[in-house]
């Protein structure tokens, strides 16, 4: 038996009955609190699973030939026997993280005590529902995991997202590379030969932000992934809100304008047709053909090359045309976000995605908004704050959710 099945067999129900499955049942219990709490000692473990000291030194044992946890050493005490300090083992296994955004990739390496071992960032690639962009995407993940400075039968899982309808329990992708009849994930897995899960962009960045950002004690909070789209994660009462399909969060798709501007989803006078990255792009565009200018089009850059990073750049270096496109967009996520503080009460609203890396120039436009179309006694207990994690969200969030998905596989 490989290491890699080795460790699968630890978290897999298959052919498992009677004492075997109560065992697997257990060892999970005992990972995912070392997970939650960190080192401990065998007594700790056996009060918290509520078995006994023996039995708890056997599982430990047992998961320590596995090669998933460690005696780190022992505690100091007041008196007594000094007890042994037991916890995960970093590299016992790895998980990859793949944030697929419109123009780039960002590829991570998570290590089992979820550090992040390698990221890659900004790696060239155009998002399109062609084979050939689904062909190019293969080629980068299988690229990134050959440079790993790991062994690959170490890597249990891989984490891919992909904006758009996904659905992260069936594994189809509605939105991006739905060719087949099977799910993306296992068309994907197949080609790679790595357990492979998928997940909505939004959703994968808030989950990174929740568990590694600006979350700490709060329990309901809502994260707005800002880029070519609009998007949003939900966290409620301490757990991420997913909806009966797994499609929550098409904040962008509100109907909330009346124009003839046709939005990605084929509708009319959505929030993004005016208030996204993409309407961001094309109000730039309209500027210039009326006469403006702007250093984006720097270094004889054609305006039909413009990207949202180029506008980003331009106002991170006070470009005046940039900075009034990107008050005037915020003044209308503003008013949208207004509505979502209505209805949520969040404790926290956090700013993500591509357009928060300008800073300022976002965020007080909405938190002007806010502030004018939210009611003040239900917005004022709500704290708004940018991503802390920033480009690493997406592949913190994927990585995590690739190991979520493994720790509780049932067969």
């Amino acid at each position: 038996m490989t290491e890699q099945h080795q460790i699968f067999e630890v978290f897999s129900d298959e052919n498992a009955s009677g004492v075997a499955y109560k065992n697997k049942a257990l060892k999970r219990s005992l990972i995912n609190f070392l997970d939650q709490g960190g080192n401990t000692t065998i007594t700790e473990l056996s009060r918290e699973l509520n078995i006994s000291v023996p039995k708890t030194t056997s599982l430990v044992n047992e998961l320590i030939e596995d090669g998933l946890v460690k005696d780190y050493g022992k505690v100091d005490s007041t008196g007594g026997r000094r007890a042994s300090m037991y916890g995960l083992v970093s590299d016992a296994c790895f998980f990859v993280g793949v944030d697929v955004k419109k123009f780039y990739i960002n590829l991570g390496l998570l290590d089992f005590k979820k550090q992040l071992v390698t990221i890659t960032e900004k790696v060239p690639y155009k998002l399109e529902n062609t084979q050939e962009s689904l062909t190019q995407l293969l080629d980068i993940i299988k690229g990134f995991i050959a440079d790993l400075p790991v062994e690959e039968n170490k890597v249990l899982s891989i984490g891919i997202n992909l904006s758009g309808r996904i659905s992260n329990t069936t594994g189809y992708s509605y939105s991006y590379f739905h060719f087949q009849e099977e799910p993306l994930s296992i068309i994907i897995e197949r080609e790679i030969g790595i357990r492979t899960f998928l997940e909505n962009d939004s959703k994968a960045m808030a989950y990174g932000e929740f568990c590694c950002g600006e979350v700490h004690n709060e329990r309901n909070v809502l994260f707005v992934n800002m880029d070519y789209g609009i998007g949003l994660g939900i966290l409620i009462d301490g757990k991420v809100y997913y909806g009966k399909s797994g499609f929550s969060g098409e904040f962008g798709h509100i109907p909330f304008f009346d124009n003839q501007i046709i939005c990605y989803c084929g509708k009319k006078g959505c929030l993004e047709t005016e208030a996204s990255g993409a309407s961001l792009i094309r109000n730039f565009k309209e500027k210039i053909a009326q006469g403006s200018t702007s250093n984006a089009l720097r270094k004889n850059k054609l305006i039909e090359d413009i990207t949202l990073l180029d506008i980003i750049h331009a106002a991170n270096n006070e470009d005046m045309l940039s900075i009034e496109l990107l008050a005037d967009i915020g003044e209308k996520i503003g008013r949208g976000l207004a509505m979502l503080i209505n209805i949520f009460n969040p404790e926290l609203l956090i700013l993500g995605g591509t357009l928060s890396e300008t800073g300022d120039y976002l965020r007080l436009p909405i938190r002007s908004a806010i502030n004018k179309y939210s009611l003040s006694l239900v917005n004022s207990d709500t704290q708004l704050k940018l991503s802390k994690l920033g480009e690493k969200a997406g592949v913190m969030g994927s990585c995590l959710i690739a190991r979520n998905k493994i720790l509780s596989i049932q067969g």
